[in-house]
């Protein structure tokens, strides 16, 4: 009857979690990086959020009646972000993967977005030369940097935790360095009690939802970045992607002791203006 595509279910996440959990890690382990995901449950509890998140769409694929593969996609934003899209590795490379990007970006059609975006693995080819075909322009190398928190502060920038009120300045800082806003996000973030915003000058000059795999940053300068990073308690996850052509910021992390873990790449369709200041994407983009 072949492969039934269909949107996620609360109820799914527990398989979807488990696919996930073991296609990235066998990917890792072929590899001999360090996993993204520590447990199933770990991406089991991910993938729930996504799914009860109306800002998200989803899509699962069933074979013979067994959960096979899911996609997602944030649509907080004029710019949609793929991921994560995960395949059972027993049926990997069998064009489901591409079926599953093909539904997304159907999606993405329909809603009329201003463009979509990835991160993807660097050191993995397949991916590389799927998103590719789909479309899909190389525009950024990332570093994926972890270590200890720095505890740090620099005179003059003033880091503390955003609030509502400052969304309205942020958004207009996003729009000035990307051409676009990312309000929605930096409003979650802000009710998980994870957002952070620095102060030069008297006016907010950065801000960042989480200085992890799952939060993106934007500021005028890298010493704006840097002093988003220096305050951050942890890394979260496996680490924060900062563009390895930031020679200053990447220099900087490297001098004071976080470590690079990998390499990984963005890649866009649609609307992309080169960003005018200083950024660290999310896993999203």
């Amino acid at each position: 009857m072949g492969d039934m595509f269909r949107r996620a279910e609360p109820n799914d996440a527990a398989d979807c979690g488990r696919i996930c959990y073991e296609a990235f890690g066998s990917i890792h382990d072929a590899h001999n990086f360090p996993r993204d995901f520590p447990s199933p449950e770990v991406s089991a509890g991910l993938l729930r959020m996504l799914i009860g998140h109306p800002g998200f769409y989803d899509v699962v694929v069933e074979r013979d009646g067994k959960i096979i593969g899911s996609n997602f996609m944030d649509e907080r934003s004029p710019i949609f972000g793929i991921g994560p899209i995960t395949v059972d590795p027993a049926v990997q490379n069998s064009g489901v993967g591409r079926k599953l990007m093909q539904c997304v970006m159907d999606r993405a059609t329909e809603r009329n977005a201003a463009g979509v975006r990835l991160v993807q693995e660097a050191f993995h080819s397949c991916s590389l030369s799927l998103y590719t075909t789909l479309g899909f322009q190389t525009r950024e190398a990332l570093s994926l940097m972890q270590g200890p928190a720095l505890q740090l502060g620099f005179d003059g920038y003033e880091v503390r935790p955003a609030r509502l009120a400052d969304v309205d300045e942020c958004s207009r800082l996003c729009r000035e360095i990307h051409g676009f806003d990312r309000g929605a996000e930096l409003k979650d973030s802000i009710e998980q009690n994870s957002a952070m915003v620095v102060v030069h000058l008297g006016r907010i000059s950065g801000y960042a939802g989480l200085v992890g795999f799952f939060g993106h940053a934007v500021a005028r300068t890298n010493q704006d970045l840097m002093a988003l990073i220096a305050a951050a308690a942890e890394f979260a996850g496996p680490g924060f992607l900062l563009p390895t052509r930031n020679h200053e910021v990447l220099s900087w992390c490297l001098a004071n002791g976080l470590r690079l873990m990998k390499q990984m790449t963005l890649m866009t369709i649609g609307l992309y203006n080169e960003p005018s200041g200083a950024y660290l994407p999310s896993i999203l983009y």
